[in-house]
Formats: structure tokens, sequence, C-alpha cells
């Protein structure tokens, strides 16, 4: 076993050399990737190590990274574009969603876009206005994409890999707020499927089901609801596209009850596809509606402003208290 304790970062730092030493069709591009190792130093000292043209300081132009990407995909390279933070994704919405979500289906299976998007996502770090969205409702709700998160260091390591293997697009989000929490990692490890959900935490009376940003805030609450006697079960989704609904589905049999936890607003949210598919499977198991905790429906806030905007520990102990309450 080869087991090194490091931050989440690190561990996707790691992921991305090691995929770059592994395969030559491998490429990193976006702003700031080369000679800065990008804004949070995910992709520090790459560019020094494997050179310019396999890590690509690209000009400020997140269409033409993404549509660059598609190009180089079609010639048989397996791009990972970084997209700098959340808010700046939508100018190559139009290629993530025209181009690379469709394409497999346009060549009728003959042609395959291995391309993955990294985006840091989510907020709790003070920043600026367009730099602390969750916009992975959009690109979960397009056929053709898949698009998973990682809680933790281990997940980031072994998630990035896999999703630099498939070959259909990842759009792959990264919980900013996360980036400096330790974990341990098995660099030898045999990884759980990229779409698999993870049981993080036993429980017997209710379920919390999260992914990214939430899944920690989730076992904190879980801890605290533990010293009231209540059994708190937590589900790490890992993926929003596809969803492994048979995963969670499992564990609401058991616990009968269901919170799920996203920061991204919950009106349309993730949230909601799991409301009403878990409502539709588990409607005779049920003792209590899916309740859903996050953000509000509304731009957002000021920094001074984003902790009564985001769930924090009291919204999810409510939710909790709320459905034992039925």
């Amino acid at each position: 076993m080869a087991v090194e304790k490091m931050s989440v970062a690190k561990a996707l730092n790691e992921s991305l050399r090691k995929a770059l030493e592994t395969d030559p069709k491998v490429l990193i591009m976006g702003e700031d990737v080369g000679k800065l190792g990008g804004v949070f130093r995910i992709t520090d000292g790459l560019q020094k190590d494997f050179g310019e043209d396999r890590v690509i300081d690209t000009p400020l132009a997140e269409s033409g990274i993404v549509g660059t990407a598609v190009g180089l995909a079609l010639r048989g390279y397996r791009p990972v574009v970084e997209i700098q933070f959340d808010g700046f994704v939508f100018p190559a919405y139009d290629q993530i969603v025209t181009q690379l979500a469709k394409m497999h289906a346009r060549a009728l299976g003959k042609v395959k876009l291995p391309v993955v998007v990294r985006i840091p996502y989510g907020g709790a770090i003070g920043a600026v206005e367009h730099h602390s969205e969750s916009p992975e409702a959009l690109f979960a709700h397009v056929a053709g994409l898949k698009v998973v998160s990682p809680s933790n260091a281990s997940d980031a390591y072994w998630m990035l890999q896999q999703a630099i293997l498939s070959d259909d697009p990842v759009i792959f989000f990264e919980p900013k707020r996360r980036y400096w929490d330790k974990g341990e990692v098995d660099t030898e490890a045999i990884p759980d499927s990229l779409h698999t959900a993870r049981t993080a935490r036993e429980g017997s009376d209710i379920t919390l089901a999260a992914y990214g940003p939430m899944v920690k805030l989730c076992l904190e609450a879980a801890a605290a609801a533990a010293e009231e006697g209540k059994s708190v079960e937590v589900v790490d989704l890992r993926s929003m596209s596809p969803i492994d609904f048979d995963g969670l589905q499992a564990s609401v049999e058991k616990t009968r009850r269901l919170v799920v936890v996203h920061e991204a607003p919950v009106f349309l949210g993730v949230g909601s596809e799991i409301a009403a598919r878990i409502t539709e499977r588990c409607f005779y198991h049920l003792e209590a509606p899916v309740l859903r905790v996050g953000g509000f429906h509304a731009p957002y806030p000021p920094a001074r402003l984003e902790e009564e905007y985001l769930p924090g520990l009291d919204r999810v102990l409510d939710a909790v208290d709320r459905s034992l309450a039925y």
C-alpha cells in the first residue's frame, strides 16, 4: 500500500501528474495553468515537468478553450480543460452543450470526445461576484455529459483519473472550499466506479444525501444529531449524472427518510430530481416527504452575506428534525 495524507488540491495535482505520465495523449489546457500553476495551484509544477506542449496556457477565452479541446479530442488527444472559476464557464456553455455533449450521438457512436472540463465551484471562500456559483444542475440536465464531484482527497485523486480515462465528456466539479482539507489517499487502491454512491456514515433513522462540498457538512450534522440520540446515515452521491439511484434507494429503504443537501439553489436543483425519483421508487417505504436543503433562488450574494445564503449546520439539522417529526 502507498498511503499518503494530502490535501484535495494536492491529490488533484498528483492525479493529473499520473495521467500525464501514463498517456502521452493527455493534455492540460486553461488560463494560467502553466507558469502560474493555476490560481489554486492545482497544476503547479506540471508545465515545468511536462513542457508547454502538454500543459498549455491559453488566452482568456473559455469558448475557445473548450472548442479547441473538441478539435484535439477529434484528433485522438485527451484534453483536460480548466475553467478558472465556476462563473466563467458560461461563455463556453454553447460549446459544451451543442458540440461536446452531442457529437457522440450525432456521429451515431463513431466519434468519441474524451474531454474533461474541470470547474472549481461553490462558495464560502469570500470571493467576489462570479466566483462562487454552483451550476451543476445546468450540466446534469444535458444528455451526453457525465457530471461528478469529489468530496475528499481520495476521491479527488481517483475520480479525476477515471474521468480522464472516460471516452465520454466529463464535467468535473471541484469543491473549492475543500481544496485545503486533508485526507488519506491510497495510490494503489482499487477505486469505486466513478458513478457509484458511497456510504460515508452508517445510520438507521434518516439519510442525508450530498455531494462535493456538502458531504463534510452532512457528516458534521450527523455527529451533532448523534449527541441527541439520532442515527443519521450520510450518502456521498459523488455523481450528479448519472445518479446512483440504486445505492441511494437501498439507504432510504433502510432509514425511511431522506434529506438532500447541496449548495446550489433548491429550485430545480439536482435535489429536485432526486426527491422526485426517490418518491417514485420508495413511496411505500417513506415515512416523511423527501426534504431539500440548499441555496436560495437568488443571485449569489456579496461575500459578507454568503453565510446567510449557504446551507449551514442549523439548516441541515432543522431539516432532520422536520423529517423525524412526521
